[in-house]
């Protein structure tokens, strides 16, 4: 079975949106984030939840598959609720958005489920979404309570 591992690039406020719908229900270890500082580069390692795979059919089993999560340009990286030093904390990715500021940057928002948030601050939008190796098989599948 040939396994076609996701790969996505995001330029635009649009490409940025496909991504974070893709990152729904994702989950991050605290230290799988490092921020490259010199090299002007913000990792995050998750294990996404596929859900292009669950919405093909009635069938399929719920999988995850580790992907990485890279932003490039980055001017700096400030983040709210998330302890770093906690080394056992997992965060639940909800979404990202991002807001063109006064001086012509990009601040992009990693909201995270408990008001926990990354701020990733750069000069243009390029973030690339890369999933490694092979899925595995998830035995729940996320719940939303829906208003």
């Amino acid at each position: 079975m040939d396994i076609k591992n996701l790969k996505l690039v995001a330029h635009t406020d649009e490409d940025l949106r496909v991504i974070s719908a893709h990152l729904q229900d994702a989950i991050v270890h605290t230290p799988d984030i490092a921020n490259l500082k010199k090299n002007r580069i913000f990792l995050m390692q998750l294990n996404r939840f596929m859900w292009e795979d669950v919405e093909k059919g009635v069938f399929r089993k719920n999988k995850r598959i580790r992907t990485i999560l890279k932003f490039e340009n980055v001017i700096n990286v400030l983040s709210k609720g998330i302890n770093q030093k906690n080394k056992s904390r997992f965060l639940d990715f909800l979404a990202m958005e991002s807001n063109l500021l006064s001086n012509k940057t990009f601040e992009i928002k990693v909201i995270f489920s408990g008001d926990s948030i990354i701020k990733v601050n750069s000069e243009v939008i390029d973030i690339t979404l890369d999933d490694q190796g092979v899925p595995w098989e998830s035995k729940t599948k996320p719940k939303h309570k829906f208003l």
